[in-house]
């Protein structure tokens, strides 16, 4: 059975040197801090406007489709816990920094909160983010999309529902067929 701590280890190679610091601590790759245990959140990192904020984008970093998105998989839950007992302090100050500029974004654009603008609205807050059309808004959107990207891809949804997990040591068939591939296999 693959735990979440030796899936972020496999997955660190997918972000390379720009791996987010609490992400790199919870798979063993930086300083760790003391570890927590794995029930609720040590801390309340998120106000509820911006937990539920957080919530929305998360799902529309990853939404559903013909799988479950970011919010059945628990990716909210993932990144709070990640950032209230991974992270320090100045580690949590892009994402909240960029959920409030974000939030002030959406008001002067659309003149109402993020959390109600539409998913389209919502994307185009992310992708002004993610090209730096906020202040800070590529550092929040590479930490954010790292922290989504891992907590999916490692949750049970992730590995179970979107990709096939194939434990290793496994049974080697160098004849078959590419035509019967239909999911990524993660191991």
């Amino acid at each position: 059975m693959m735990d979440r701590r030796h899936a972020l280890a496999g997955m660190a190679a997918m972000f390379g040197a720009q791996l987010f610091t609490p992400l790199a601590r919870a798979a063993g790759l930086a300083p760790a801090m003391p570890v927590i245990d794995q029930g609720a959140p040590g801390i309340q990192v998120f106000t509820p406007p911006q937990r539920a904020l957080m919530t929305a984008l998360s799902e529309r970093i990853l939404p559903t489709t013909d799988t479950p998105g970011a919010i059945a998989a628990g990716v909210p839950a993932y990144i709070e816990k990640l950032l209230a007992d991974w992270a320090d302090v100045e580690d949590r100050d892009p994402i909240i920094s960029g959920l409030a500029e974000i939030d002030a974004r959406s008001r002067q654009d659309y003149t109402l909160a993020a959390i109600d603008a539409t998913p389209a609205q919502q994307d185009a807050l992310l992708t002004l983010a993610m090209n730096n059309d906020i202040p800070d808004g590529w550092e929040f959107f590479e930490a954010f999309r790292q922290m989504v990207i891992a907590g999916y891809y490692t949750s049970e949804i992730g590995m179970t529902q979107e990709r096939e997990y194939l434990p290793v040591p496994g049974e080697y068939d160098g004849a078959f067929p590419y035509s019967q591939v239909n999911k990524v296999y993660s191991a």
